[in-house]
């Protein structure tokens, strides 16, 4: 099973769990970065409300303008970035029993700044997160597979590139995907419907950190673990 996302700064609940339920994650760098997207920035709730949230953005440098891809923006300040990104993190989760073992597992992202550019960030916070939470899955980046350049065939080239026969589709993937590329290359298309009670209440919204502090890398793992056994499992994972 094959999930096709852009790289997301420390990405929603909802974004992560679709990464998690995936045997194969895509990074798809190779596409028009947006300012109003989740490839810099995040909404961070707090520790003890999270209705209470605020804006976490990484200043961002457009070589190429609104043109530019993802996988070439740049970091506008990254030194600044990185201290202002750390400091935030910090003051809205260091409450938590489980602070000291993300904070622990958060090295690899502020390295990633040295980078100077956001898709390396976004991965990388990402990838700790699936890290941290037992995933087993593999990581490949789209510019480097063979795709068309129209939406639905380039999610069917890449899912084929990585050797997969079931796409994974979030809910907003599922309002415009055309099918056809998928049934031309045999490729059944399941869609991720995570609940919308519990923890999942604000998981379209906020990002995973919320929950991963409130429950820990175990305590959230098992939550998602749930969400890839059976449809009946899903109440369960609220």
């Amino acid at each position: 099973m094959c999930a096709v996302h852009q790289p997301n700064l420390f990405p929603r609940l909802t974004t992560l769990a679709k990464l998690f339920a995936a045997d194969t994650w895509i990074v798809l760098d190779a596409v028009q970065f947006t300012r109003r997207d989740y490839q810099h920035r995040t909404r961070l709730a707090a520790l003890d409300a999270p209705d209470r949230v605020r804006w976490l953005s990484i200043p961002t440098h457009l070589p190429q303008g609104r043109q530019t891809l993802i996988q070439d923006a740049l970091i506008a300040d990254p030194t600044s970035a990185r201290r202002r990104t750390a400091a935030m993190i910090r003051h809205e989760y260091r409450a938590s029993p489980h602070w000291a073992t993300l904070q622990s597992a958060l090295e690899p992202v502020w390295e990633a700044f040295d980078t100077g550019r956001i898709a390396a960030v976004a991965e990388t916070s990402t990838r700790v997160l699936l890290d941290l939470l037992g995933w087993n899955g593999s990581i490949l980046t789209a510019s480097g597979l063979p795709a068309r350049p129209e939406r639905s065939e380039r999610l069917a080239d890449l899912t084929t590139a990585a050797g997969a026969d079931t796409y994974l589709c979030g809910t907003g993937g599922m309002t415009y995907l055309d099918p056809d590329p998928f049934t031309a290359r045999s490729i059944t298309v399941a869609p991720f419907l995570p609940p919308a009670d519990g923890i999942w209440a604000s998981a379209r919204r906020v990002t995973a950190l919320w929950a991963l502090t409130h429950l820990g890398p175990a305590g959230l793992a098992a939550r998602l673990r749930a969400l890839t056994r059976t449809p009946d499992s899903l109440e369960a994972a609220a």
